[in-house]
């Protein structure tokens, strides 16, 4: 009987071969252009672009990651949808970061020869943690529920980049929102009055 781990690994590795197929096939639709289906997928070859060459990160906002992860190549560049590496915000007040596993569901297969995904490969053969550095700034008797926000998209129109400005286009991320009470305030009231149904403004909805 073949051991457990290697079991796991051989489904691992097939599962990867598949995500990376089905990416390499959405991306090379979205290149030539020749995107067909529902009005959404238009959209999405509409806004890919090609995520520029970047040879020097001083300059660039937001702290410094252990690894270099962009978002302007993944969400950006390969329309890879949010909610595959942040798999809770509809059902979590967090939006749960990713785990080394699931970095690999694509770079254990893809990726061969960048220096960051080599870096993803070293975590998963050491059994680390990639110990990602926290960006947006809340204050610890603040609680933000994302999945109430995502939730509330379809009746108040919200979305990511509300609060999280153009991901897709940053290199690195960095704060793009103030994210104080008077900030969420006038958001909240700005929907009431947009839409007519009244978006609490309540203290306990964020300190409790």
């Amino acid at each position: 009987m073949p051991h457990k781990g290697n079991v796991t690994r051989h489904i691992l590795v097939v599962a990867g071969s598949l995500l990376a197929i089905a990416v390499s096939a959405l991306v090379a639709t979205t290149a030539s252009g020749k995107a067909q289906g529902t009005p959404q997928d238009t959209t999405a070859a509409d806004t890919a672009y090609e995520a520029p060459e970047i040879t020097d990160t001083a300059s660039l906002a937001g702290p410094r990651q252990p690894i270099f992860f962009r978002h302007d190549v993944h969400a950006g560049q390969y329309l890879i949808d949010c909610q595959y590496c942040h798999v809770n915000v509809e059902i979590s007040p967090k939006p749960g970061i990713p785990t080394v596993g699931s970095c690999l569901n694509c770079h254990l297969i893809v990726g061969t020869g960048i220096a960051e995904v080599d870096s993803v490969r070293a975590y998963e053969r050491e059994g680390r943690v990639i110990e990602w550095v926290e960006v947006h700034d809340l204050a610890q008797f603040v609680h933000f529920p994302h999945q109430v926000h995502v939730n509330a998209e379809q009746e108040f129109e919200v979305v990511c980049e509300d609060c999280h400005g153009q991901v897709d286009r940053m290199a690195q991320i960095y704060q793009f929102a103030p994210l104080k009470m008077g900030w969420c305030l006038d958001c909240h009231e700005q929907k009431t009055e947009e839409f007519g149904k009244p978006v609490s403004t309540d203290c306990s909805v964020c300190h409790y």
